[in-house]
């Protein structure tokens, strides 16, 4: 497996992370969300600030969150900045005290950038007025940037594809096979899914070996319900003979990748998970997903049972 610089084996001696990574790093690769397990560290803030794909990546609650927050922040600033401006720069206001002024100025701050206009307040001073025009072309840069950023997200294609939780060695025709099972979340429907799967261990000289796993089935043209990946154990296969024991002192990892295509939005969608040997249950097999549908001829699934599992000939 080893095989000397520049051999054919060198192509799966490294997939991208690196001598270094592979050779002392002792946590799993990939984690399960499909997230890769690295830390980035070294480079300054501004460095490595990147609002764009920070929006793009982050979840859901974190970004209204933060787009909230900013709306907040920016009005609190504007309420300064319109304290700063005197007693009589707006029109209207009747506030006495300076927390008074200050919760007046904001909620008109809001009223500015919100482009709400009630009428009530107005800039009267030279000094407003300016600090009106400034919000104006804040507020309309703000909201264009977050409608953007808004219309990306929904826009983006990704898969939400589930992973079983664990997967299985299950005897499999004459012999055995290392199983999981994956299904589509989404209503979308997704063509032509392609999954491959790589076996990684560790050396005893140190680095890792990279071995792809061949499959009964590395493609299916549609996928409307679940689909159970099959590994077959060979006798050329890295994990003939395996035990629990064996692949925690290989230090295994079995990494997935998935690419299909996306109908509704007629791009590639991908996905990615790995299963450790702890995630790895020997003998069992899954449960079935199928239920009966009295109600019409359709076919029906429980996505809920993606992750069970039982003795195999049970």
């Amino acid at each position: 497996m080893n095989g000397a610089p520049g051999s054919t084996n060198d192509l799966n001696s490294d997939l991208g992370f690196g001598s270094v990574v592979s050779r002392e790093s002792r946590n799993r690769l990939l984690n399960r969300d499909g997230s890769f397990n690295v830390k980035r560290s070294g480079l300054g803030v501004l460095e490595s600030l990147s609002p764009y794909h920070w929006m793009m990546s982050t979840t859901w609650p974190r970004f209204l969150a933060a787009a909230m927050l900013l709306f907040v922040l920016m009005n609190a600033i504007f309420a300064v900045v319109y304290m700063a401006c005197g007693p009589g720069a707006l029109s209207g206001a009747s506030a006495v005290t300076p927390g008074e002024r200050f919760a007046e100025d904001f909620f008109f701050s809001v009223h500015t950038l919100a482009t709400i206009g009630y009428g009530t307040m107005a800039p009267r001073s030279l000094a407003a007025n300016i600090a009106v025009s400034l919000e104006a072309v804040t507020g309309l840069l703000g909201f264009s940037i977050v409608t953007g950023a808004v219309f990306a997200r929904f826009a983006r294609p990704s898969a939400k594809i589930l992973f079983s939780n664990r997967a299985v060695i299950a005897p499999f025709g004459s012999g055995t096979a290392f199983m999981f099972r994956i299904a589509n979340q989404r209503a979308t429907q997704l063509v032509g899914m392609e999954a491959k799967v790589m076996y990684t261990r560790r050396r005893a000289a140190g680095g890792r070996d990279y071995v792809p796993l061949p499959l009964e089935r590395e493609k299916v043209v549609f996928f409307p319900l679940a689909w159970t990946i099959v590994h077959p154990i060979t006798e050329s296969s890295p994990l003939h003979g395996a035990t629990s024991e064996s692949l925690s002192g290989e230090d295994a990892e079995i990494l997935v990748l998935l690419g299909g295509f996306d109908e509704v939005s007629s791009q590639t969608v991908q996905a990615r998970s790995s299963y450790k040997v702890e995630e790895i249950a020997f003998g069992k097999t899954f449960r079935s997903m199928f239920t009966p549908n009295d109600e019409s001829d359709s076919i029906s699934v429980d996505l809920r049972r993606i992750h069970d599992i039982e003795l195999a000939g049970g």
